[in-house]
């Protein structure tokens, strides 16, 4: 009997001593999606390098909470049908938050998966409105929507380029349309009209058939919704046909694989994106982090790194890690400082301040392409 009593408070103290010592062993799992493999793995870095980044400042100053983040990766090879695997894959895992992904038309097939699961997303870089137009509890964006800066670009068209023979082609995606749709109907609503509208094939490298039905039309600006592969074919491909068209594009040409691709031809390229986020003094920590592992943080890196900020700050304020709590936070109208500057979002789960701004490319004083904020 003596015995069976010692066992029995031994059993008892090792349970109490476990349960005492669980908080802080304690992990919540996040993940992070994206093209990590395919033709936008650049744009999937970025995703991966700034939520790596992220959590392990996070967990070096103690976690959310108490608990510790454990970071999942997933790759979604930019298709629809392999996000929602992935999105499968972080249910089955105990996800309960995730950071993606990067195109519109893999997070908003996605979403439904997470928002039926009680996974909270917030994407760095999806802009298609549809993302945040549905209603749906669980979605984010720390980036802004295709209809604010489509309005940016027809906007600077209408008044720089009025008199031009504009030619609009996308690339047929969620994202690729959606910004040539947004753009065009602005531009159209400001009175100017474009001579020819249409869409190609992603990931073809001859566009030459389409460069001679814009030299037919006699193009003199060419408006592209689509990302930087096929902006880099393009461009290549008009200046090698004597065909000198001003291109404007949006975020999905932000990455220096577009001077890659295009050569000396990228110069004078314009395309519209957020205002510099490693301009501002708080990213500068940061931004020496990555420079020590030899990361550049280009584009959507330090939003992916903010998407993480986000869900610390609105955890802290809910005193939970229940991802509906840290939504209902989320969506309330609080102020979150992060290494992009500080917002807040709205009901729909967009951020309430988005601002976009041109940009031009050019040659560096080191003799490199790049773009500089005009």
């Amino acid at each position: 009997m003596h015995r069976v009593s010692v066992s029995r408070l031994l059993l008892s103290a090792a349970f109490a001593l476990s349960a005492f010592a669980l908080p802080a062993h304690a992990q919540v799992k996040l993940a992070v999606a994206g093209p990590i493999t395919g033709p936008s793995a650049t744009f999937g870095a970025m995703l991966k390098n700034g939520v790596e980044q992220a959590v392990e400042d996070i967990n070096a100053s103690g976690g959310i909470l108490g608990q510790r983040l454990q970071l999942s990766l997933g790759d979604d090879v930019s298709r629809p049908e392999q996000g929602v695997s992935v999105a499968n894959k972080f249910v089955g895992d105990g996800v309960k938050f995730v950071i993606g992904h990067f195109n519109s038309g893999v997070s908003i097939p996605a979403s439904e998966v997470y928002a039926e699961s009680g996974i909270l997303q917030i994407t760095p870089a999806s802009t298609n409105p549809r993302f945040t137009e549905r209603g749906l509890w669980n979605v984010f964006r720390t980036c802004g929507r295709d209809d604010q800066q489509g309005a940016v670009a027809a906007k600077f068209i209408a008044e720089k380029f009025k008199d031009k023979r504009i030619v609009i082609l996308h690339d047929k995606t969620p994202y690729g349309k959606g910004l040539a749709d947004e753009t065009q109907k602005a531009m159209n609503a400001a009175g100017v009209k474009e001579v020819l509208y249409e869409g190609i094939n992603p990931g073809e490298r001859d566009y030459t058939a389409v460069v001679t039905k814009m030299k037919q039309q006699r193009a003199e600006v060419l408006f592209w919704g689509g990302l930087h592969g096929e902006a880099g074919v393009l461009l290549r491909q008009m200046r090698e046909q004597g065909l000198n068209a001003q291109m404007i594009g949006g975020d999905g040409i932000a990455t220096a694989e577009l001077a890659a691709i295009a050569g000396d031809a990228v110069e004078g390229t314009l395309m519209t994106f957020g205002p510099d986020p490693t301009k501002r003094d708080n990213a500068k920590p940061v931004l020496a982090r990555f420079a020590a592992k030899n990361i550049n943080p280009e584009t959507y890196t330090l939003y992916s790194y903010a998407a993480v900020q986000v869900i610390k700050q609105a955890a802290e304020k809910a005193n939970s890690l229940d991802p509906k709590k840290v939504a209902e936070i989320m969506h309330s109208g609080m102020a979150f400082d992060t290494v992009i500057g500080k917002f807040s979002l709205n009901k729909k789960g967009d951020r309430t301040d988005a601002d976009y701004v041109m940009y031009v490319w050019k040659k560096g004083p080191d003799g490199k392409m790049g773009f500089v904020e005009m």
